[in-house]
């Protein structure tokens, strides 16, 4: 009797905080080439300096499948695992190459990877290395295991968002989804093993055409606090200076859908493409209004090129964070940005 009531606390407590949105969405899929339906992850172990970041992405007209897996680690190295595959079928095992983001009825994912990881000793470097090998300072196998217990109610950005921000970011997808989790498990890279315990991590999945040279400047940043703050800003700039925005907050318990985000100041290297820094102003939908400034960490970019040679650089980092007079924020610094 007890496991019974036990286990029916368990749904009810799943149904108010694990509802997921559905894992694919075939009767979306438009016939424009670049529709996909991507899936990313992002955790960061602040005691033992280790990040990642996995995405998969699926182009069903193009009977693509992607992934790509990063490592950032302390010494400034960093790993890189990119594989393409045929899709053969759009469906829900979600699995390209040796990463697979497994998700469970009850809420829950298990993410895994197993293959062969290439690193670097400068994180920067590791796309240079098709052009130079010799930038390769090892390469070993990795395995990932962990576990992703979800902290919040699934986010979905176009709920929240203004018809003319839903309009300028269609170049970024339709819908998308974030959410937080306790991350548990491990990472081995050859004979060394690290383990995690409760660090803070992140999900997000998105569809619809997702437009790598065609925007201009975006920003995108998953920023954690503890678990009861964290805090996810995402703005598209237009060329004429017009913001699509979109994100939340997240305070003791509730998502909290960020209303306004201006940006107050963004500074790049000279190159106009690496960040360096940033600030915004965040006014949420309690009319609450807060400064969130930004510093960026280990970079690794990722290039892109389209058909007709327009290329762009998408930034892949962990850095720093303040928001009032919490000066203790980290996690993911994102940019995308046209040569």
């Amino acid at each position: 009797m007890f496991n019974y009531y036990h286990q029916l606390i368990r749904i009810l407590i799943l149904k108010g905080k694990r509802i997921m949105e559905p894992i694919i969405h075939p009767n979306e899929l438009t016939d424009h080439p670049e529709w996909n339906e991507s899936y990313y992850l992002a955790f960061y172990d602040r005691k033992k300096e280790i990040g990642a970041v996995s995405r998969l992405g699926y182009k069903p007209n193009k009977k693509e499948a992607m992934t790509f897996f990063f490592l950032f680690l302390p010494d400034g190295s960093g790993g890189g695992y990119f594989q393409e595959n045929k899709l053969k079928e759009f469906n829900d095992i979600l699995k390209v190459g040796g990463m697979t983001h497994g998700w469970n009825s009850d809420g829950t994912w298990n993410y895994t990877f197993e293959g062969n990881v290439i690193f670097v000793e400068d994180s920067e470097n590791l796309p240079k290395v098709r052009q130079n090998p010799k930038l390769i300072s090892a390469t070993s196998k990795v395995e990932l295991d962990i576990s992703f217990d979800p902290i919040n109610k699934v986010y979905e950005y176009s709920k929240h968002m203004t018809e003319e921000s839903l309009e300028l970011g269609k170049k970024a997808g339709d819908k998308h989804w974030e959410q937080m989790a306790k991350i548990n498990g491990r990472l081995k890279i050859g004979n060394e093993e690290f383990k995690f315990d409760d660090i803070i991590g992140q999900r997000d999945h998105t569809y619809g055409v997702r437009d790598w040279t065609g925007v201009g400047n975006w920003l995108y940043y998953v920023v954690w606090f503890d678990e009861n703050l964290a805090v996810n800003p995402a703005a598209i700039i237009g060329d004429d200076g017009k913001l699509s925005t979109g994100g939340f907050l997240y305070k003791n318990g509730k998502n909290i859908p960020l209303k306004t985000i201006k940006i107050l100041d963004q500074t790049f290297r000279e190159d106009g493409l690496m960040p360096v820094s940033s600030k915004l102003e965040l006014i949420d939908n309690n009319d609450d209004r807060h400064n969130l400034t930004a510093k960026v960490g280990q970079i690794i970019p990722v290039p892109f090129e389209d058909k007709s040679g327009q290329k762009s650089i998408l930034v892949q980092s962990f850095g720093n964070f303040e928001l009032g007079q919490r000066k203790d924020g980290y996690g993911t610094f994102e940019t995308l940005r046209r040569e």
